[in-house]
């Protein structure tokens, strides 16, 4: 555990996202959407590229592997956009009151998002689980989330008030994400040996523009009153409130597995494919769906958060899993059929 969090304090990533809000609060001026820097454009074209790249490294090869184990995709799919959903409504209808109206939807919008693909693969590797319908499910959260997400934050925006136009944040979706990931796919064949070469970068790339993302985000907050309309009370809320949904969601995926009669290399991925949330599509994704909302900082901030938490404590199951199949007896080998 000690080892774990020498680990967290080490991340250059979580240092920057510190750094980040601490320089937006800094220098918001230079940093907010249509300032000097124009780093809402060049985080735009970043985003482009972090999909891109996603296309050119998808193998349909591997998809295919994992197609066939349908109660699988079935119980990933509804936590990921049935369960986690009706969890953000129940935190909302118990704690609303007593949450600031930005964060309150962060916190629904980090339950409306896709499942993350790098992280529940690799996790579920460790644990040693159904690794290909675990890229399976991750990639196709990834796909529906593009229509799913913003319709479900368009459904609550109706609902609390707010405006929302979900046709022109699919089509922005669809421009920014979706196309360069056919794109990537369709230039696969030309360039995926290239790009073997070199993906170990592509994660240094995808997290370079998180950053950026995070810094033009709370660059438009702070200058929209962040700080003095709420204080550092509201990064304790965010933490709690992150902690709670992946406590809850959790122990509904691994329920709901052993539920429908998962085996264990199924569980493993329902566990670490349904329990997760994308940070690497969920920034982009908020600049798309909000735009320059001037709460945009609090919106993005449960994510931020429960990216962290669900890597510790992932690893922590990840581990437990495969010493539990490790220290398990080998089956006997089946009867001969006469």
């Amino acid at each position: 555990m000690i080892e774990r969090l020498r680990r967290l304090a080490r991340d250059w990533f979580l240092a920057g996202m510190v750094s980040a809000v601490v320089l937006a609060t800094l220098l918001p001026e230079l940093g907010r959407s249509g300032g000097p820097l124009h780093a809402d454009r060049v985080a735009n074209a970043g985003i482009f590229g972090i999909f891109f790249f996603h296309g050119l490294a998808l193998s349909r090869d591997r998809l295919r592997a994992g197609m066939m184990r349908w109660r699988l995709h079935a119980v990933v799919q509804a936590m990921t956009y049935v369960a986690f959903p009706i969890v953000g409504l129940v935190l909302a209808a118990a704690f609303g009151r007593f949450l600031p109206e930005d964060l309150l939807l962060g916190f629904f919008y980090l339950c409306a998002l896709p499942s993350t693909i790098s992280s529940s693969v690799a996790m579920t590797a460790v644990a040693h689980g159904n690794v290909p319908g675990a890229i399976f499910n991750a990639t196709l959260s990834s796909l529906i989330g593009i229509i799913a997400t913003p319709l479900l934050v368009s459904v609550w925006a109706s609902t609390s008030g707010e405006s929302l136009s979900l046709g022109r944040a699919v089509l922005d979706i669809a421009t920014l994400l979706l196309l360069p990931i056919v794109l990537g796919q369709l230039l696969r064949p030309a360039l995926g040996a290239w790009f073997q070469r070199w993906h170990r970068h592509a994660s240094t790339f995808d997290k370079l523009v998180i950053l950026l993302l995070v810094y033009v985000s709370f660059s438009d907050s702070v200058r929209a009153g962040l700080w003095t309309k709420h204080g550092v009370s509201v990064l304790a809320i965010a933490v709690a409130g992150a902690a709670l949904i992946l406590a809850v969601v959790l122990t509904l995926s691994t329920r709901l597995a052993r539920l429908v009669g998962l085996d264990k290399e199924d569980e493993i991925a329902a566990v670490f494919c349904g329990s997760k949330k994308t940070l690497a599509s969920g920034v982009p994704m908020a600049k798309l769906i909000f735009g320059a909302h001037p709460g945009l900082g609090l919106i993005v901030l449960p994510i931020m958060f429960y990216h962290q938490l669900q890597l510790f404590v992932g690893s922590i199951l990840a581990e437990r899993y495969a010493r539990r199949l490790q220290g398990a007896p080998s089956p006997a080998p089946a009867a001969a059929h006469e």
